[in-house]
């Protein structure tokens, strides 16, 4: 049967009538159109990101955002979102927040779901243990108990010790806070986290020098912001500004303040040198995944 050139006629005319597909929209339009950037920011992971008081997020990744947020829009409204290790990635890819400010790690993974921009902190994984534990190593860990937090990378680290032949108990805290928690009040012996994580949620307790950081790094991970996937111009924008704050020292200065200075609430020092990984990495400015840190 030929097909009826009057119908066809009628259905090109609607189709050529029909409104245009929209693009996705780019986070500098998008931010520029709403008068507004939303930032994801995490309640406990100190001293990168967390909840000071009732209603106050800071720490070293905040105070970056807050900076390349005032440059490249200076105009707009600052707005801050908590977000989790579980609903992190999803709230960046469905455009609730703009640029996540917590302590991602950049795996290659988690690249094919979003972005991230230049590298900003490296960190090695290990263990909070109580000081009168006598722990010292992950040997030592063998039939005991062993707390990480839901949905961050230390969950196949350490299924991988499983494989290895290591026999221990592992537990998953909703958050890095009930991670420590855990530990402080006797239900896990050993909190396995990034170190700075370690560091931060130790200052943060009542006690924290009946606690310490101990054993071989599980492994050694890029921090950094994390932002839209294919959001090139927005990409280009942020490690631009992270590349100036570099350049002028003021990087290094806010790592002095949140690693090597005391830090609230409680006023304590992290005492976290400068590592010269990341001392490589600010001279050569990349967003290199945490497989190209493999450890020696």
């Amino acid at each position: 049967m030929q097909p009826n050139p009057i119908a066809w006629g009628a259905v090109l005319a609607t189709l050529l009538h029909l409104p245009a597909i929209a693009q996705p929209q780019g986070t500098l339009e998008k931010v520029k159109a709403s008068g507004a950037i939303v930032l994801g920011v995490r309640e406990a992971s100190a001293p990168l990101s967390y909840l000071l008081g009732s209603s106050q997020y800071v720490g070293y990744h905040v105070e970056l955002c807050e900076r390349i947020a005032k440059n490249l829009f200076p105009q707009a409204q600052v707005r801050y979102q908590a977000v989790t290790s579980q609903n992190r990635m999803p709230l960046v890819q469905n455009g609730t927040v703009d640029l996540e400010c917590g302590s991602t790690s950049n795996t290659a993974s988690r690249k094919e779901q979003v972005d991230f921009a230049n590298t900003t902190y490296i960190t090695e994984a290990r263990y909070a243990v109580k000081k009168s534990s006598g722990i010292e190593s992950t040997g030592q860990l063998a039939g005991k108990t062993i707390v990480t937090t839901t949905g961050t990378t230390l969950v196949p680290r350490l299924r991988k010790l499983e494989r290895e032949g290591l026999k221990f108990n592992l537990v998953m805290a909703k958050d890095h806070a009930e991670s420590m928690l855990m530990v402080a009040q006797g239900r896990a012996d050993a909190f396995a986290m990034d170190d700075n994580t370690l560091a931060g949620n130790i200052a943060m307790l009542q006690n924290p020098q009946d606690f310490r950081i101990v054993g071989t790094p599980l492994g050694r991970e890029p921090i950094a912001l994390m932002l839209r996937r294919n959001d090139a111009a927005f990409k280009q924008a942020v490690d631009a500004e992270i590349s100036k704050l570099i350049r002028s020292g003021e990087l290094r200065a806010m790592y002095d303040k949140w690693f090597m200075s005391p830090i609230p609430p409680a006023n304590v020092s992290l005492n976290l040198p400068f590592p010269p990984s990341l001392e490589t990495a600010f001279s050569q400015p990349n967003s290199d995944p945490a497989e190209a840190y493999a450890m020696p």
